[in-house]
C-alpha cells in the first residue's frame, strides 16, 4: 500500500510530519475535499476548519486550522497555515476555530479599516497641503 508524507508547517515550526498518511481530508472555499496517495498533484487554498488525516498507528487525526495553503507533489503533501490545534474532540476544535481563527479575521479586518482611514487623512493633509 501507498502512504502521503504529511508535514503541518506554522511560521515558526513543524507543528507535525507523519509518513504513513493513508488519506486527508480538507476544506476550501469551494468546500470539502479529500485526498488520496495517487490523486494528481494539486495546490488549494485552506479554509479556516478542520483538517483530517488518517494513519495506521493513529487512526483519524484532526487539527482545527488557520486559513493556508496545501501542496500535494507526489507522495509529499505540505501544509501551510499560520495557526493550528490538534484534539480529539470536533466540537472543541470546531468551537477553537469559532473563537480562534475567526476572531483574528474580525481583528484584522479592524485594523485595516483604521490603516484606511489613516491613509486617508494623510492623503487628504497632503492634498490640502499642496493647494495651499
Amino acid at each position: 500500500m501507498t502512504f502521503m508524507h504529511l508535514k503541518v508547517l506554522l511560521p515558526f515550526q513543524v507543528f507535525a510530519e507523519k509518513t504513513d498518511v493513508s488519506r486527508i481530508v480538507a476544506e476550501s472555499r469551494e468546500g470539502s475535499f479529500g485526498l488520496l496517495p495517487h490523486r494528481l498533484d494539486c495546490v488549494m487554498s485552506l479554509s479556516p476548519g478542520i483538517f483530517m488525516y488518517e494513519n495506521e498507528t493513529e487512526g483519524e487525526v484532526y487539527i482545527a486550522i488557520d486559513e493556508g495553503m496545501l501542496v500535494k507533489s507526489g507522495q509529499e503533501v505540505l501544509v501551510s497555515v499560520r495557526n493550528a490545534i490538534g484534539g480529539t474532540d470536533l466540537n472543541q476544535l470546531r468551537a477553537a476555530v469559532e473563537r480562534e481563527f475567526l476572531t483574528l479575521d474580525e481583528q484584522e479586518q479592524s485594523i485595516r479599516s483604521t490603516m484606511t482611514k489613516l491613509e486617508t487623512g494623510i492623503v487628504r493633509s497632503l492634498s490640502e497641503l499642496h493647494h495651499d
